[in-house]
């Protein structure tokens, strides 16, 4: 016997608002509302869409040199984060594989860490075993939305002016509607917007005000799957997992130059090679030259009928008006513009490597 879904502190918003609950992660969470997927895709890209990101695992972490300690565990300099800053980075395992990706902000006094739905029982005994003398404190009592989009600040910065000052991958506490909020500017859209932590109190009341803006409507997990496809994020699970190295899934950029030269996180052995001598395998944009999206699992091959590797997501992408996909291949067939085929449904469909992202990242730097 299962347990049953975990609802977030949004979950009577949700219904009242039409969405469409399924279970994600363990949490009862709406794939869609009547707008569906590809209005809230377009309301995103154009506009501005609220979801609700509550499951993700919200951190604390305390301690002297936080951030020195977490480069045990990441790849990512974080001794250096200046305060009000986040930066994307994840835990590797021995072999060099990623164990999970996740936001770290130097909030000052304590450092905030948000990680995946599904992988929190994983991630905070972790920390709990090898951040030694650090404080790790999960945090049950804030909801998690963002507000993504080329309007997000508008909306957002109607209610709370703080916000309009902030840059990409810029944090800070502030008051919305008389509540005391984390609000970082980042999400998961490649769209500019924010990521919002509210105590679960005043949620579904904030989250409204959000949604009463003429330009913010409410998205679900679906239009999140296909804008963070189309911005060419990886999605952990699917593109990431315990077996492939951040230089095969080019996540390269993630690991500063510092981190890179000096190792000293798990795994460095096998991704410094990688680094120096290229990795076998490459993760990259797929543009499926028909209109049958692939879908993951799905077998890439040459022209000439070797298997290179599988696709790991893919989907209709509404922006691009066509599949979209993202797949690793052998890294000799990785340059942009290799023609390469799909087994789809026992049948070879032309396709061809492109360069990520498939929609230009639109971020306030």
């Amino acid at each position: 016997m299962t347990d049953a879904p975990k609802r977030t502190p949004l979950y009577d918003l949700h219904v009242e608002l039409g969405g469409k609950m399924v279970d994600f992660a363990g949490w009862e969470m709406p794939v869609q509302y009547p707008m569906g997927i590809m209005g809230e895709h377009k309301q995103c890209r154009e506009k501005a869409a609220l979801f609700d990101v509550s499951h993700m695992g919200q951190v604390i972490l305390r301690g002297e040199n936080v951030g020195e300690k977490l480069e045990t565990l990441c790849p990512q300099a974080y001794a250096g984060l200046k305060e009000g800053k986040a930066r994307y980075g994840f835990f590797t395992n021995e072999d060099g594989g990623i164990m999970d990706d996740l936001i770290v902000s130097n909030a000052g006094d304590h450092y905030f860490v948000v990680v995946n739905a599904a992988l929190r029982h994983q991630d905070i005994p972790h920390m709990q075993a090898n951040l030694d003398g650090v404080e790790v404190t999960e945090i049950f009592d804030r909801a998690l939305v963002a507000v993504q989009g080329p309007k997000a600040e508008e909306v957002v910065g109607a209610l709370c002016p703080a916000a309009r000052e902030l840059k990409f991958m810029e944090t800070t506490v502030a008051d919305i509607g008389g509540a005391e909020c984390r609000i970082s500017r980042l999400g998961y859209t490649g769209e500019d917007g924010y990521e919002i932590s509210i105590p679960e109190a005043d949620a579904i009341r904030i989250s409204k005000l959000f949604l009463a803006h003429d330009d913010c409507e409410p998205a679900g997990l679906g239009a999140r799957d296909s804008l963070r496809l189309e911005a060419g994020l990886c999605l952990y699970g699917n593109d990431i997992d315990q077996s492939t190295s951040p230089v095969e899934a080019s996540l390269g950029w993630a690991m500063q130059k510092r981190r890179k030269e000096e190792g000293g996180f798990p795994g460095a052995a096998r991704i410094q090679k990688e680094l120096a001598e290229g990795p076998s395998k490459k993760l990259v944009g797929i543009k499926p030259a028909g209109r049958a999206p692939a879908r993951q699992g799905v077998e890439i091959q040459s022209e000439g009928g070797d298997t290179l590797g599988a696709i790991t997501s893919g989907s209709f992408g509404p922006t691009v008006g066509g599949p979209v996909a993202m797949g690793y291949v052998a890294a000799d067939h990785a340059a942009p513009g290799t023609k390469v085929n799909l087994l789809i449904r026992g049948k070879a469909q032309p396709a061809e490597v492109v360069a990520l992202p498939f929609v230009t990242q639109n971020y306030k730097r």
